[in-house]
């Protein structure tokens, strides 16, 4: 038997129940991975509270883990005893055993432990998507991350600043200011102690900062506009403080001519070449020494709720993962 996280309908943290079930088959084009380790995103939050429906119930949830291919269905592209990683896909990734898609999965190099490709993959690529597509930062630009000793925050201070930008980001405490300074971020704010607008036309002598990469959502969103300088990008990828209201448009004009987007990594990742080449170059940086995954905390997946609790009281720094 295997054992899997399942929701019977959307509510808090104790609507996560682990049960029995029956170790699956891999299909055609399929891979039985005996999950070791198992990324928790809030996107997995917004999954359980029903934020983010899903298709019906009972439901898995999860959307990343890494592990070791058990059965390889028939023309995979896999072989049992492979180490691979995936995120995206149907929910479902908390679970011992999971059969997954091949176009879901990619190899993981040599020397990269699996608890840190569970840690880094979709917040990885999170961060590579943000950074390098939504809006492609260049050397010299200024740029504001929120939540910047999150999971996601500390892998796009370090990419960041690699790239050669200036990194203003927000943090909860002093402990996180200086977790996210040691990660890259030029000028931690704590936003309990400081007004991170004003600390934003501080450092930037009033002209604003070229992007916001903004993953807390209502709280922030409307002072993160005014962080902005005159035709800046507003990049809202998470709803962390809950979704954000409806805006006008002519408020971006009011403001300076803006720019607004709401991506998803899924989109990003729908081709499997270029899903494959942004793991690949993600993995190249964390073997580089230039991006290194903190896991903040790992739980046994009988535990998946007070990861859940934690992570959603900000308790937790850096990654956090399930341990199958």
């Amino acid at each position: 038997m295997a054992q899997a996280i399942k929701i019977g309908q959307p509510g808090g943290a104790e609507a996560l129940k682990l049960v029995e079930i029956d170790v699956p088959r891999p299909g055609a084009g399929e891979a039985l991975i005996r999950q070791t380790a198992i990324g928790v995103n809030f996107i997995d939050i917004y999954h359980r509270t029903g934020l983010y429906k899903l298709p019906s119930y009972p439901a898995g949830i999860g959307l990343e883990a890494a592990g070791i291919v058990e059965e390889a269905g028939q023309g995979s592209r896999f072989k049992p005893g492979d180490r691979v990683g995936y995120c995206g896909g149907p929910p479902g990734a908390y679970a011992s055993h999971r059969a997954v898609a091949d176009k879901y999965l990619v190899g993981l190099p040599d020397g990269l432990p699996e608890q840190t490709a569970a840690a880094v993959m979709l917040k990885g690529l999170t961060a590579h998507y943000l950074l390098c597509r939504t809006y492609k930062v260049q050397k010299g630009d200024t740029v504001l991350i929120h939540a910047a000793a999150g999971g996601v925050g500390l892998i796009a201070c370090q990419w960041a600043k690699h790239l050669g930008v200036t990194v203003i980001g927000t943090v909860g405490s002093e402990g996180k200011a200086a977790l996210a300074r040691e990660n890259g971020c030029d000028y931690p704010i704590v936003y309990t102690k400081e007004n991170f607008v004003q600390k934003v036309k501080e450092i930037t002598e009033g002209r604003g900062v070229d992007a916001v990469y903004d993953s807390v959502g209502k709280t922030t969103f409307m002072d993160s506009l005014d962080a902005l300088k005159k035709f800046g990008m507003m990049v809202s990828f998470g709803n962390a403080s809950g979704p954000v209201p409806p805006v006008e448009p002519l408020l971006l004009t009011q403001k300076g001519s803006l720019y607004l987007t709401r991506p998803s990594l899924m989109h990003h990742i729908e081709d499997t070449a270029e899903y494959a080449a942004s793991a690949a170059e993600l993995f190249g940086l964390v073997a580089g020494g230039i991006i290194k995954a903190r896991v903040g905390g790992a739980y046994p997946l009988s535990q998946a709720g007070q990861a859940h609790i934690d992570l959603e009281a900000r308790k937790t720094s850096g990654a956090v993962v399930l341990v199958a």
